[in-house]
């Protein structure tokens, strides 16, 4: 008979006791002390980052005011009648052109026009910019650099305005914005979620609901742990072997349209997409496994003792009790996709590109890829609108994360009221 041992009574009882309650006293310091120091390095992040958002520049201008404009100071201070006769008479006829296509002069608003000849009429430079702290602390020697340059002049600025989410980019830190940028992130997202989501739902419901438990499932299993943590890239190397040179036809879109084989890419949107999807397929089916797991037996059993078939109680009953897990950690698995950069980088994505992506098969770049190219460059101006760019795809992943928590905890509301 096997031995089992009684229980501990009297001292050795509470003895026992202590030893616990000193370990769960020593994890919980653990656990404390991790939280801090994740919380403190979390803030000195956002600090440095919105120190650069903010703060001093030093920019000159390329034509200035004062010889275009007598005794003017400040393009602020020009009527509407003199900011459509410096943008007619200085802008260069083929940009005029394209700017009358888009919306003529007389339309505009006084803002616009002004931004008009700041951009393409005085064209200014940035000499020099400080951060928020730098530019409190240290205003004495930002006022002496602006000195020490003739025609330069000093500009509080933030580097996150409504031009800079609407503009594409530009070889100017100036002018330069996200859009382009943003809406390829955008285009990715939605190709990885359209191939990563039913593909990633179908395996962990046939791995959990119909594999027979083997040999050959549990090799399949354990690949599909293992390939969760592969790092990103390498799938990135997959990417470029298989989507952008095998499925070149394909992923460029000459299959579809007439475009010759001699210029057809396959460094697309498709391509990301496809290489990201790779990427978050492996985390869906985790989640998605555990989830299906989650359901009791009880309500499978109570199915199938009303005569309902395996898939018509997996489709009414398991997968509805379940949804908002999956939902929540495909939610997650994209906001990774979403701030990778290797993969993307590895099969050809542009660090450089001003033309909005139209389709799936359109050149692309992205938010992250966009800082990068940013933050490369020794000029400071780019470090501010990098620090800009962070702020926007930091508000994004935030934005991202609370709509899973939402949807959840609506889900879970939605369910505990129809019980």
């Amino acid at each position: 008979m096997e031995y089992i041992e009684p229980y501990a009574t009297g001292a050795e009882a509470t003895t026992r006791v202590k030893i616990r309650k000193n370990r769960g006293n020593f994890f919980y310091f653990l656990f404390i002390l991790s939280t801090v120091i994740a919380v403190m390095f979390l803030s000195i992040l956002l600090i440095s980052i919105i120190d650069d958002v903010f703060g001093w520049a030093v920019l000159v201008d390329e034509r200035p005011l004062s010889t275009l404009v007598e005794d003017a100071e400040s393009v602020k201070d020009l009527s509407r009648e003199q900011l459509i006769h410096l943008s007619t008479e200085h802008i260069s006829k083929g940009i005029l052109r394209r700017i009358e296509y888009e919306n003529p002069l007389e339309n505009r608003s006084d803002s616009d026009l002004i931004a008009l000849v700041e951009q393409y009429v005085i064209e200014p430079s940035v000499l020099r910019t400080w951060g928020l702290w730098d530019s409190i602390t240290r205003k004495g020697e930002v006022e002496q650099f602006a000195l020490e340059h003739e025609g330069a002049y000093l500009s509080f600025r933030s580097w996150i305005t409504p031009h800079f989410l609407q503009a594409s980019q530009s070889s100017n830190p100036l002018i330069a914005g996200i859009r382009t940028a943003f809406l390829g992130s955008m285009w990715i997202l939605l190709v990885t979620f359209l191939f990563s989501f039913p593909f990633g739902i179908g395996a962990a419901i046939y791995l959990q609901e119909y594999a027979p438990k083997n040999r050959l499932t549990n090799i399949m299993q354990l690949n599909i742990f293992n390939l969760s943590a592969v790092p990103s890239i390498i799938y990135g190397l997959l990417g470029l072997a298989f989507f952008v040179r095998v499925l070149e036809p394909v992923t460029s879109g000459a299959v579809f349209t007439h475009i010759s084989s001699t210029v057809a890419n396959g460094r697309t949107i498709l391509s990301g997409g496809l290489t990201l999807g790779l990427l978050v397929l492996p985390i869906i089916i985790i989640n998605t496994q555990e989830a299906i797991k989650a359901v009791p037996d009880s309500l499978r059993m109570s199915s199938y003792g009303v005569g309902a078939t395996k898939w018509q109680t997996i489709w009414h009953h398991v997968l509805p009790a379940s949804f908002s897990r999956i939902l929540t950690g495909t939610i997650l698995a994209l906001s990774r996709a979403l701030g990778e950069t290797a993969p993307l980088v590895v099969i050809g994505a542009s660090t450089f590109i001003s033309v909005d992506p139209t389709g799936v098969f359109s050149k692309f770049t992205t938010l992250p890829i966009q800082i990068y190219q940013w933050s490369a460059r020794p000029q400071g101006a780019y470090r501010s609108i990098a620090a800009g760019a962070i702020i926007v795809l930091l508000v994004l992943l935030l934005l991202i994360n609370s709509s899973a928590i939402y949807m959840r905890e609506r889900l879970n509301r939605k369910k505990r009221l129809e019980a």
